[in-house]
């Protein structure tokens, strides 16, 4: 097992790059979060995973290990293969993507190109408990520690008429992808953002 590459980058776009180590070029898939981060870079460390099939083998990279984490989540879903679990990491960063599986934001994994609904119930139904997990539980430390702040926004927009179940979902959402966020007025603006869309 190939756990990470080192070395310069041979040749790089957004879909893939080449890393040269040990006078070998190691042709590496990445997403388009990974192409972000190592864009102006000469050299890079990518953290990968082997994909071995009867016919192929491919290597796939990853800038940091919760991106190469949720990828593995992702691929021991049935009907998510590696090219599509590519395409999901391309299409939402890891915060984003552990937020909607947290907060069982179906729209926002469907918007994924080759994602249907049946998919995207499944990536959540299989990763929920695992992503929380595999987080440390994040988001419930967070409302934990901010209890009085989430329970004046739950409080607010319960009043103002959303369900209170929904409104949960928002707040789960809204914590996992702002961790930094304390005060109740932002807090409010943000799960007013996630009920609208």
């Amino acid at each position: 097992m190939i756990t990470y590459v080192t070395g310069p980058i041979t040749h790089k776009n957004p879909s893939f790059v080449v890393i040269e180590a040990g006078g070998i070029g190691y042709h590496i898939n990445i997403s388009l979060f990974t192409y972000t981060q190592i864009e102006k870079a000469e050299t890079a460390k990518l953290l990968t995973h082997l994909y071995v099939r009867e016919d192929q083998q491919t290597l796939y990279g990853f800038f940091d290990d919760t991106e190469r984490g949720l990828f593995r989540l992702l691929i021991g879903v049935s009907g998510v293969g590696p090219s599509s679990a590519l395409i999901v990491l391309s299409s939402m960063n890891p915060d984003e993507l552990r937020a909607a599986v947290i907060g069982e934001d179906v729209t926002s994994i469907r918007r994924v190109k080759g994602i249907g609904p049946k998919t995207a119930q499944r990536i959540i139904l299989d990763l929920k408990d695992k992503v929380v997990k595999e987080s440390f539980a994040e988001p419930t430390m967070l409302a934990a520690q901010s209890n009085t702040q989430r329970g004046e926004a739950l409080s607010a927009l319960v009043n103002l008429g959303f369900a209170r179940p929904a409104v949960q979902r928002a707040l789960n959402r809204v914590f996992a992808a702002k961790p930094d966020v304390t005060a109740a007025e932002e807090i409010i603006k943000l799960a007013l953002r996630e009920l609208s869309s």
